[in-house]
């Protein structure tokens, strides 16, 4: 009769374990169901308003008063300029931060602390870095309100970023690659470019593309520098025809980026112009998608190469 009761008892506590299983899975898959079917209906918003805009002409064409003649022509170049500046800051940064900070640094309440700061600061509000931005790089370096200004706002946005996907890559390699350097002779920086960057490659291309793509998208930070919402020219090409062929002109150049043109036709009354936000908000969702899709091919093509 014992058993029987303890059998009992058991039978009892693994259904009730199992219907709390169950639970939990549908309610996972209606926030999921929520979060795509929300996405989706936003996708098709954009898509039903801003799909009779997109022509060859909406992405050569200049911001006008006219609805009908307005192009992103300014906004997609200067958002590709800002992109690029971002880029040529945050990443030799935050990898070779994420390096130090895994490989280098010693053990201590300093560096300790300067971990805790790194991770929280991913989460601080964009805006505050348009402030910092406004301050150091607007008014005390000088540099105006120009697109090296707004890439080293970005910079410093996504920094944290990239130093945690550095760092997350690098502790994922086994201890046995490192142990095998050093028992071969190899020094610390052979290690470090030699092992671990090429086997980290993939998490933290990842996070630099992931990185990036939350930048394209910011708008905080690049209107508290003064970036220009009405803009009818393009800045200087970086190519010129002579020598050294490179011009660097254009990072001190006025420019304006996709989201403040979305934010100043969507702020017009005019139906035209709010079709023309969702076109050009269409081509967003489509590059940021892209650079996802692209950091997601990348990773599994590097991981499925890797041999440990």
């Amino acid at each position: 009769m014992r058993d029987d009761k303890d059998l009992s008892e058991i039978r009892t506590i693994i259904a009730r374990h199992k219907l709390w299983d169950l639970i939990f899975m549908i309610v996972g898959v209606l926030a999921l169901m929520i979060a795509v079917l929300t996405f989706m209906a936003l996708f098709a918003h954009m898509l039903i308003e801003g799909m009779p805009r997109l022509s060859w002409d909406f992405f050569t064409s200049f911001p006008s008063r006219r609805p009908g003649s307005a192009g992103i022509l300014s906004a997609w170049v200067g958002t590709i300029l800002v992109m690029l500046v971002t880029a040529m800051a945050a990443v030799p940064m935050g990898i070779g931060a994420g390096i130090y900070l895994e490989e280098y640094a010693s053990k201590n309440i300093i560096t300790e602390i300067i971990e805790i700061n790194v991770t929280n600061l991913a989460g601080v509000p964009s805006i505050i870095y348009g402030l910092l931005a406004l301050s150091l790089f607007v008014h005390q370096f000088g540099f105006g309100q120009s697109i090296l200004s707004a890439g080293l706002a970005l910079a410093l946005l996504i920094l944290p970023v990239v130093i945690v996907a550095t760092r997350e890559a690098i502790r994922a390699i086994p201890l046995v690659i490192r142990e095998g350097a050093y028992a071969l002779g190899a020094t610390k920086w052979q290690t470090v470019s030699d092992h671990l960057l090429p086997y980290s490659a993939a998490g933290i291309l990842t996070g630099v593309i992931i990185g990036l793509a939350r930048a394209i998208g910011e708008t905080a930070p690049i209107i508290t520098i003064g970036a220009l919402t009405f803009i009818a020219f393009l800045p200087p090409s970086p190519i010129k025809a002579e020598f050294p062929f490179l011009s660097f002109e254009w990072l001190m150049a006025p420019f304006t980026v996709m989201p403040i043109q979305m934010f100043n036709w969507v702020s017009r009354p005019e139906e035209e112009f709010q079709a023309n936000a969702a076109a050009a908000g269409l081509v967003l969702v489509v590059m940021t998608l892209a650079m996802n899709a692209i950091a997601i091919y990348l990773r599994y093509r590097m991981r499925k190469n890797l041999k440990w």
